[in-house]
């Protein structure tokens, strides 16, 4: 997994779960709390969600194959989406059922300064696990608020640990206020309901984290201005005078693949056009480092198809509002719905 994949944050994570797992099961066997039971397999769920993704790191390293000719850099995105299922089922619902039968039948808590203790301390690993999230994130962030870099971000690892860490400092919160309730009223329902809002918090997380692992493993485009870029690159003034449409599609966080048909003269010979196409791969190469796999297709730039204002570019990915898409004389209908000017980059 590169540097990108925000490796130095999923140890630091799973080194902090691992301690705080066992800290709050120590605490729930002394105490019996029903949310230091529920904390305990929330952090028990999170090793495991870490484990899972540096396991889709390794794997995604693997070479390609004439079965998979584009290698498996999408292993990633599958292992990022089994954690929002580990989530959501060993964590969230756990906590729910839990909830629901310490409100069903409450109990005292006993030895309260155990999970107070642990809780603290929880609170204090949590918080170095997610700064050190936060540092790493903020190295590939950018000018991007929080919420557009979850949404954007192309390699999951960060935005998961980033989702992860936030949902556990607020469940520790919630625990510590339902415990702290629990022992200031001497009603045990109160740790129920604080077991119970953790289950809720970590279902939550889960689905936002399966919504946007989702939107990857069905394919996203490049970002707007690695787009701009790439056309910019393409074009030399000479050959290649223009981009007739383009579409991108990322095979994983850090591979780009670029397909697009180019406009050239009509009495450029085999040669040149070869040159050309080879001189463009090698341009988009240095301007967008991540497009590996490149597949150019030239084609006759007509002016007559031009002035008629016939743009067999636009289609999904394009540049809204385009009018000066070059157009070619021999080009199918592309299958896209007439008029469709969608964004390259809406988000996920």
């Amino acid at each position: 997994m590169s540097a990108s994949g925000g490796t130095k944050a999923i140890v630091a994570a799973l080194g902090a779960n691992l301690a705080i797992a066992v800290a709050k099961f120590v605490a729930f066997l002394f105490s019996g709390s029903s949310s230091m039971l529920a904390e305990s397999v929330h952090s028990v769920a999170d090793s495991g969600n870490q484990g899972l993704l540096l396991l889709g790191g390794k794997k995604a390293q693997r070479e390609a194959t004439p079965q998979h000719p584009f290698g498996y850099g999408r292993e990633r995105y599958i292992y990022a989406f089994l954690v929002s299922i580990v989530l959501f089922s060993v964590g969230g619902m756990f906590a729910v059922y839990e909830g629901y039968e310490k409100i069903k039948h409450p109990h005292e808590i006993e030895a309260w300064y155990w999970p107070v203790g642990v809780l603290v301390f929880a609170i204090v690993a949590e918080g170095f696990s997610f700064r050190t999230a936060i540092k790493e994130s903020n190295e590939t962030r950018g000018s991007l608020s929080w919420r557009e870099f979850i949404r954007r971000a192309k390699a999951p690892e960060l935005p998961v640990v980033l989702l992860e860490d936030f949902g556990a400092l607020i469940g520790l919160v919630l625990a510590l206020a339902g415990v702290g309730l629990a022992l200031a009223t001497g009603n045990g329902v109160w740790d129920g309901i604080g077991t119970l809002c953790i289950g809720v918090l970590l279902i939550i997380i889960a689905i936002v984290l399966a919504a946007e692992t989702k939107s990857l493993l069905l394919g996203e485009a490049a970002g707007a201005d690695q787009v701009e870029k790439i056309k910019a690159a393409v074009v030399d003034g000479d050959t290649v005078t223009g981009v007739i449409h383009m579409r991108t599609l990322h095979l994983g966080p850090e591979e780009l693949l670029v397909a697009a048909k180019i406009a050239v003269q009509h009495d450029d010979t085999a040669t040149e056009v070869a040159n050309a196409i080879n001189a463009a791969e090698n341009r988009i190469r240095e301007a967008v480092p991540i497009a590996r796999v490149i597949y150019l297709e030239p084609d006759i730039f007509s002016e007559a198809a031009a002035a008629a204002g016939i743009n067999p570019g636009k289609a999904p990915g394009g540049t809204p509002g385009t009018t000066t898409t070059p157009a070619a004389t021999d080009i199918p209908a592309d299958p896209a719905t007439p008029g469709d000017d969608t964004p390259t980059n809406p988000g996920h």
